[in-house]
């Protein structure tokens, strides 16, 4: 009877030994669950001002420079118009009006050659020069003028397809983009003008956007 007895003490004991050691983890995830609310309390207590301070900081940027973006396209409103001479075909080049023109039309190898830049242009004899906008007649044929990218073609350096300005919609000539020289990327579009050969086209990519939207939308010539 006895042996009983000290049978169910020795359960009882470890029932509470356990008992008491499930309350021990508890209280200890209890007090580390509250250190760290409280300290998450006083970091964000400590820092909610300047935590307030960096959000405001970035959205201003962010509005900033969209602001920037939104007066930089509104300013090129409304557009300025060049036009070439008749016997070249009367191209008409709409253009930001924050850009510049500096046209040459003495006849030649280019009867009609035009660069295009924001505030001023550079240099036309300097190779380094890269301009946003270039506006050519050449007097050698379309065929001529398209084989000349042909090659480049080939090595996968361009892309070429079919484009017709959408002033000029019965005129049919292409659309390259791509390497167009060793140094510059861009696009272009090559397009009969009689017996000659109109050429549009951008020197940096940074300018893609008002060639799509401003410039080929705008174009046109008397076929």
């Amino acid at each position: 009877m006895s042996s009983m007895n000290h049978t169910v003490d020795q359960r009882g004991s470890t029932a509470v030994i356990v008992g008491m050691s499930l309350l021990v983890v508890l209280l200890l995830a209890a007090i580390g669950f509250g250190v760290w609310a409280f300290m998450g309390r006083q970091d964000y207590k400590n820092n909610v001002d300047s935590k307030i301070d960096a959000a405001v900081k970035a959205n201003t940027k962010e509005v900033q420079a969209k602001d920037a973006k939104d007066y930089a396209e509104a300013a090129k409103q409304p557009l300025k118009l060049y036009t070439g001479p008749e016997p070249y075909g009367s191209v008409h080049i709409n253009y930001p009006k924050t850009w510049s023109a500096y046209v040459v039309a003495t006849g030649g190898g280019q009867p009609l050659d035009a660069y295009f830049n924001p505030d001023f242009v550079p240099s036309a004899t300097d190779q380094k020069s890269v301009f946003a906008l270039r506006v050519q007649v050449a007097q050698t044929t379309y065929s001529a003028s398209l084989s000349q990218y042909q090659g480049l073609q080939k090595q996968g350096k361009v892309t070429v397809a079919p484009f017709a300005l959408p002033k000029t919609p019965n005129t049919v000539g292409v659309r390259i983009d791509g390497q167009l020289t060793a140094t510059k990327q861009g696009s272009m579009v090559i397009l009969p003008v009689r017996d000659k050969t109109l050429k549009i086209w951008i020197e940096s990519n940074q300018f893609v956007a008002d060639f799509n939207n401003i410039i080929l939308p705008n174009a046109s010539f008397s076929p």
